[in-house]
């Protein structure tokens, strides 16, 4: 299977969304979805001696309880990590998805996706992990690593699930955001949604043609999009379109050819993910 829907969840307030999100993308595209959990690098047991200088009898039966006590914390983690997906199971399930399969995975999170990725639809993640409520102003720690690694569009999951009705696209012209109007003309997720592409910054002839075959290619896949340019700088023009125009979701390139080159590594789309209320897709 080369269209599954990878969505990662890890307990925070983050997962019942990751997985609302990720039962809609499966709804209309008819792809099953994989919900994954991975134990850190960090819950992994601990290594460390403990028992200093004790006598050789005492020492080791202090090492032989620090050992249990090891065993029994990877145990419980393991535990947690199945429950967690359990959960995530029972909410896509509810969603109306039945193609469904959950993996426990140890290890670092950018290592796991790479493994996988390749047969993938797209991959989603909530904008925070488990420390959301105490870094409001802080995406996650993992996510730039994934947008950096990722070469599968990754959906970032808002903190409430809505069904998606307008979708609003940021094209400036380069590679990877032409890849994500080609990328939204042929997927089954955007079909029927209303699409409008939008460029942030002066009008020239070049921005005027790209929009015109960005428009082009939507139409001819049967999509109602509408295309502009509007002035001003993107970090600041894209959160007040999909404010005011009510928009569902913002897609981007994850790199580009101007401002909006700073995604995630700058700017731009650090500022458009921690700030927008809505899913922010980022292709490469």
């Amino acid at each position: 299977m080369t269209d599954k829907i990878i969505a990662l969840v890890d307990g925070s307030i983050y997962s019942e969304s990751v997985c609302h999100h990720a039962a809609w993308i499966a709804q209309r595209s008819g792809s099953p979805v994989e919900l994954i959990h991975v134990l850190g690098r960090r819950e992994a047991p601990q290594k460390a001696d403990l028992s200093g200088a004790i006598r050789l009898g005492a020492r080791s039966k202090l090492m032989q309880e620090l050992a249990d006590l090891d065993a029994q914390r990877a145990k419980l983690v393991g535990h947690r990590g199945r429950a967690i997906l359990d959960d995530a199971r029972a909410i896509v399930d509810q969603d109306g998805v039945s193609d469904i399969t959950t993996r426990l995975r140890q290890g670092d999170i950018v290592e796991a996706i790479s493994e996988i990725e390749d047969a993938a639809r797209v991959i989603v993640i909530g904008k925070r992990g488990e420390a959301a409520d105490f870094a409001q102003g802080h995406l996650g720690s993992n996510l730039e690593r994934i947008v950096r690694a990722a070469h599968r569009p990754v959906f970032v999951a808002s903190r409430a699930f809505s069904p998606v009705q307008s979708v609003l696209v940021a094209y400036d012209g380069g590679r990877s955001a032409m890849k994500a109007v080609d990328h939204i003309a042929r997927s089954p997720v955007f079909a029927g949604l209303s699409v409008t592409v939008v460029t942030v910054g002066a009008e020239t002839p070049e921005t005027r043609k790209g929009l015109e075959d960005a428009r082009a290619l939507l139409k001819a896949a049967g999509l109602d999009a509408q295309t502009r340019t509007v002035p001003g700088q993107p970090e600041t023009e894209l959160g007040k379109l999909v404010e005011e125009e009510g928009h569902g979701m913002l897609v981007m390139g994850a790199y580009g050819h101007s401002r909006i080159r700073s995604l995630v590594i700058g700017s731009t789309t650090t500022e458009m993910v921690r700030s927008c209320k809505v899913p922010v897709v980022l292709m490469r």
